[in-house]
This record gives C-alpha cells, structure tokens and sequence, in this order.
C-alpha cells in the first residue's frame, strides 16, 4: 500500500500556539489511544512540553487488551512519567486523572501554601486527533464545552477553559508533518486519526486483517467466520461472504466489507484489542 501522510494546514498554527502559551502552564496532559499508545504519541510534543511533568492518559482503555494497557501503564511509570488508563465517556475517570493531576502539582502546592499563596495551576491538554481529548475536556469541566465527533480534527483552536480548581489549555490534535514509520501510521488510519477522506480503505482494511489474524485471530474467527489466516484477500472474502457483501454477479462488495471491519474494531465489536505491546518498547522514550 500506498506511505500514508496527512498534515492538515491548522496543525501548524496550532503547533505555534501551543509553543508560544506552554510557558503558562504547569504541566500537561497527554492523551494517547490505549488501542494504539506509541502510534498515538506525537514525538514533536515532547519538544514542546520540554521538561514539565506530563500525565500520560491511554484513553478508550474500555476498547483495548487490559493486560497489555497496564503494561503499558507500568513501562511509562517505570521511565518516570505520570499514567494513567481511562474511560472519557465513564465519569469514574474524572476521580483518576484529578487524583494524578493533584500528584504531579503536589510539590508546587505545597510550596505556595507555604507562602501563603492559594493560585490555580494551569495545564496542557494536548494529543493525536481522534484520541478523546474533548471528551476528557467536557468530562473535567463537567460540561460540554468542547466539540467532539468521530472524524479527525474536530477542535481547531488552542482556548483556554476553567476545569473546577484549575485551568486547561485545550488545543487542536496535531500530527508530525510525516510518518518515518508506516507501521504506526497503519494504525492511526485504524482508529480514525486519519481523516479517512485520504485513505485507501481496502488497503486499510487488508492490513487491518493482517495484524488482527496475528495478534487475535480468534475475534475474526468468532465474528466473520474467518478460519484460514493464510491470505489477507482470502480473510477479506471470508468476511464478505459471512456478511453477505455480494454484488450482482457474485462478486465481493469489498466497499462494504471494508467500512463493516473499520466500523466494527472502531466501536470495539471485534473484542478488546491493543495493537501494540509494551515488551516491545522498553527501550523507547516517551
């Protein structure tokens, strides 16, 4: 297939003003894909949260693989850094991500209690498109105060919002301006980070059966019907049949098919999947 590329013009601007207001902030919130944590990690942010503490959020956690999402969880503490797994859409998460911004603000608090100072802290909040991060926004403001939708780059500009006792900085998911690994882009295309518009989604969709039929081919088994893992045409046509995306003349409506396989892992109907595992990344710096 085709490299996948995709660096819409606002992103650049946004880039901008997030370098240009980081001084303002205390620390920043991270959000990641729990589906797909190291693709969903844009390395140009780090440049931008340069040495403030950062909580590192692997949202959508209630669609991915528990046991490699606390993998996950634990290899970023490991390295030093705040974690967490949640939930936007379950209210639960708010009490876990104000318990671990009340962490990473602990020392600077107390310091200016000492003083006799009661001020707000200020953060970040900052991602890859389609991650949550408005969901998180409204879900810590306890409002809808952010724009939210299932097609990439949905919020265009950085504002600032009041959340409770202190200040979030929302800004606009953002992108490198290339991918160096396709292996990664592959999955920012599977979870919708990618405007879809751009992509060849039976190209999509193959690759997708490919990693699936690896990683777990049991949910392919049990939703499609899939029992030959040995083609990824084959594993599409399996797929079309068990559905019934049959054209007039028998031939496969792989359009359908394609949409059908997207949408199902999208909405998390093929099972809890995480497509990338944390023993692979031990080395990796976050």
């Amino acid at each position: 297939m085709k490299n996948i590329q995709w660096f819409p013009g606002h992103m650049t601007r946004a880039m901008r003003d997030m370098e240009e207001k980081k001084g303002l902030c205390d620390g920043v919130i991270c959000v990641m894909d729990a589906r797909a944590p190291i693709a969903t990690l844009n390395k140009n942010l780090k440049k931008i949260f340069g040495a403030k503490p950062v909580l590192y959020l692997l949202n959508k956690a209630d669609l991915a693989d528990s046991a490699k999402v606390d993998g996950f969880v634990k290899l970023i503490e490991s390295k030093g850094y705040y974690c967490a797994k949640c939930d936007s859409t379950n209210i639960s998460s708010k009490r876990i991500i104000l318990q671990k911004i009340s962490q990473m603000t602990e020392e600077k608090r107390a310091r200016a209690e000492a003083k006799g100072l009661n001020r707000t802290f200020r953060f970040m909040i900052a991602g890859i498109p389609n991650t949550g991060k408005s969901t998180i926004v409204n879900l810590l403001s306890g409002e809808k105060r952010a724009k939210t939708g299932d097609k990439a780059g949905v919020t265009r500009d950085v504002r600032w919002l009041r959340c409770g006792s202190f200040d979030l900085l929302d800004t606009p998911g953002t992108m490198p301006p290339s991918f160096d690994n396709q292996y990664h882009a592959r999955h920012l295309a599977y979870i919708g980070s990618i405007n879809d518009d751009i992509l060849d989604m039976d190209d999509i969709a193959l690759e997708l059966l490919g990693e699936l039929s690896t990683l777990y081919p049991q949910y392919l088994t049990e939703r499609y019907n899939i029992t030959d893992f040995s083609e990824k045409l084959g594993m599409y046509e399996a797929l079309c049949k068990r559905r019934g995306f049959i054209l007039r003349g028998g031939e496969f409506d792989y359009e359908r098919g394609a949409k059908a396989l997207i949408d199902d892992f999208r909405k998390g109907r093929l099972g809890k999947i995480c497509l990338e595992n944390p023993a692979d990344y031990t080395d990796f710096e976050f």
